[in-house]
């Protein structure tokens, strides 16, 4: 989900319009306790993708995002529009306020996660997207080059924990610690970062404002001295309870914290930075269009992935049902 400047959110999924465009874990680990880079220079903050509550936005009335509609390519930025190649997430827990303050375990979940989701059935619905077609285009067929599902997506995870995060972050405050991320992971290029995605993760009682009552997560994107980079604000999601997926359609207490990851991975896959990639017309994403779905097609579930079984929500995939388009928990 994205988000710009006011994030609706909808009971079936996450609608977003305007606050910037608005939801992962072990492997390769970080540099543990390194000391944070100097401030990143944020130099455009792309527009942000949220995941909305279950509850809707007490701000706003809820849109129910329409199902039946197809996504369609937007054009790409710079030509980028969904993450192709090697489909890297760094995970960073932010602040000294994570040294052994974990109380519901999600940074081991996440780790988990992330350590299987990549050559999924589930992440497979991502493949039918691309980029370098035309803006419009619905079908890839073999044109463009394609979305990827590679296994070992977690290329990396970093505690930077040197000192304590805000204690109620800005959009601003997290890009700039997605730049400092990039930097600290080596990746310092533009092109290094068409490939990665930022999983930026705040401690528990310390997420960002507005979390819980209008969102649940969002991923945007920063422009920086190391090209565009795509991030991911990750609030500590059981704070928030059955608003953002404690116990959702009987999947366990801690069912949110891979349903909220797992839809803001696929949605950056597949509109890396926002509103390049993949949307409808009404701006959602292919989680956007699937969330919190209860019963029936596309109904959240408990789903298998390389031998781990996790709790998720389904997909949209435009080749459903001959191409109507769908929810799908296997592609």
């Amino acid at each position: 989900m994205k988000r710009n400047a006011v994030i609706l959110s909808s009971l079936s999924g996450l609608s977003v319009v305007a606050l910037a465009a608005a939801v992962m874990v072990a492997g390769p680990m970080g540099h543990a306790g390194a000391a944070p880079l100097a401030p990143a220079h944020v130099t455009g903050m792309g527009p942000a993708h949220g995941m909305g509550t279950r509850f809707g936005n007490s701000h706003a009335q809820p849109q129910r995002v329409r199902r039946t509609q197809n996504l369609t390519y937007h054009g790409g930025v710079g030509g980028v529009g969904v993450e192709t190649g090697a489909d890297r997430v760094y995970l960073v827990y932010w602040g000294s306020q994570w040294n052994s303050n974990d109380p519901s375990g999600e940074a081991a979940i996440q780790q988990n996660f992330f350590n299987h989701v990549g050559g999924s059935s589930w992440n497979n619905s991502v493949t039918q997207y691309c980029e370098g077609v035309a803006s419009g285009t619905i079908t890839c067929g073999s044109s463009g080059t394609h979305a990827t599902n590679p296994t070992g997506v977690l290329a990396g995870v970093w505690f930077d924990n040197a000192s304590a995060a805000p204690s109620s972050p800005t959009q601003s405050q997290l890009a700039g610690e997605a730049v400092n991320a990039a930097g600290h992971f080596g990746n310092t290029s533009a092109s290094s970062n068409t490939t990665a995605q930022y999983v930026i993760n705040t401690s528990t009682g310390h997420n960002s404002s507005g979390f819980g009552t209008q969102y649940c997560a969002y991923h945007s994107s920063v422009s920086s001295g190391f090209g565009n980079i795509a991030w991911t604000n990750m609030p500590y999601i059981t704070d928030a309870g059955a608003s953002c997926g404690a116990n959702f359609n009987g999947l366990g207490s801690k069912a949110g914290i891979t349903i909220v990851g797992g839809h803001e991975f696929a949605e950056t896959e597949s509109d890396i930075f926002p509103n390049g990639g993949w949307l409808d017309s009404g701006g959602a994403e292919n989680g956007d269009k699937c969330a919190w779905i209860t019963s029936g097609q596309g109904a959240s579930a408990s789903v298998n992935m390389n031998g781990a079984t996790f709790p998720v929500q389904s997909l949209w995939s435009n080749a459903f049902s001959n191409n109507t388009g769908g929810c799908v928990l296997s592609f």
